[in-house]
């Protein structure tokens, strides 16, 4: 029996659970090795055991066999199930060989065990022999929330703690480039801020009047800018309507750009904690596709984030999955 109920997962998240059915049907074509770097606990190799029982990847473990199989031991889990590459105890060198392995392309997808953040990002930023790629790395979340009618994109709430303009042109060009990869031509950004006038007091709202004018300028090509808008004009057409605000996809958008990870991070657990949402996260900017986990994250968010890599690195045709629950 699988660990996480699927027929739950459909009924309370029904996009997270399609983007999890698309990730299965490509897995029976091409399974793709998910590094789970030093899954040194449970719940790692619960994730490990999800994902197997899921069929959209194959897990493969990365750290100090010992380890590994007291953390089975522990989740009940039969370690003997997967392949395990054995490395010393120290988590930095699980994470300098899961880096090796998805440089060469032996790993399609590293995902964070049990150990610190910031021991796997040291090794993929390593600028000799790390997973940098073109743009600099920032993360996103892409959220099924009840009272949304399609997954919802937010960034940056994990990396980038206070960026500048020019790093939220990455983070705006790392988003837009993830949605167009699931099938969405036009993105609708809103750059949301506390206030939707621009306040030179207010460095989030100047920011994102120079995004709407890059976006205006053809930085995204396809892709519509709009900002700064307050987080319920962006949230809810009503809203908008209410307050007088001019914008033409108020209710619609399919990301929300923050200010910083400070607004970032208690908006996302907001959406988890009160909201009832669910999510899919990952790093972009690397070679390689890179879910970070946190303790608290459920074992469905673990592995609608893994579905979201499989999708994102393999599937660049038009969507075959439910995102929206009407015509946009």
């Amino acid at each position: 029996m699988s660990i996480v109920n699927t027929q739950a997962v459909s009924a309370s998240h029904p996009r997270l659970q399609a983007l999890i059915n698309r990730a299965r049907e490509l897995a029976t074509v091409h399974q793709a090795a998910i590094g789970l770097v030093h899954p040194c606990d449970a719940m790692a190799l619960r994730s490990a055991a999800c994902i197997r029982d899921a069929a959209i990847g194959r897990p493969v473990l990365i750290g100090h066999p010992e380890l590994i199989e007291r953390a089975a031991d522990a989740a009940e889990v039969d370690c003997r199930d997967f392949e395990i590459i054995p490395t010393a105890e120290q988590a930095p060198e699980a994470a300098r060989q899961a880096t090796a392995l998805a440089r060469d392309g032996t790993l399609s997808t590293l995902m964070k065990g049990s150990l610190h953040t910031d021991e796997l990002m040291s090794a993929v930023v390593d600028r000799a022999n790390g997973l940098r790629g073109d743009s600099r790395i920032s993360h996103v979340f892409l959220f099924d929330l009840p009272r949304y009618h399609k997954l919802l994109a937010l960034a940056d709430c994990v990396v980038n703690i206070t960026p500048n303009v020019k790093t939220k042109r990455d983070i705006l060009g790392n988003t837009i480039g993830l949605l167009r990869r699931m099938g969405i031509e036009q993105p609708k950004v809103a750059v949301v801020a506390a206030v939707e006038t621009v306040n030179p007091a207010i460095q989030a709202t100047v920011d994102a009047q120079d995004l709407v004018r890059q976006g205006q300028e053809g930085t995204w090509p396809g892709a519509i800018v709009e900002g700064p808008l307050g987080f319920d004009n962006a949230f809810s057409m009503e809203a908008a309507r209410t307050k007088n605000i001019a914008s033409s996809y108020a209710g619609d958008f399919d990301f929300m750009l923050v200010p910083d990870l400070n607004a970032g991070n208690l908006l996302y657990k907001s959406f988890v904690y009160v909201g009832g949402g669910e999510c899919a996260g990952l790093v972009l900017g690397a070679r390689t596709p890179i879910v970070l986990t946190s303790r608290a994250d459920s074992l469905i968010a673990r592995l609608a984030s893994v579905a979201l890599a499989v999708v994102t690195t393999q599937d660049h045709a038009s969507p075959k999955f439910n995102r929206s629950s009407r015509t946009d």
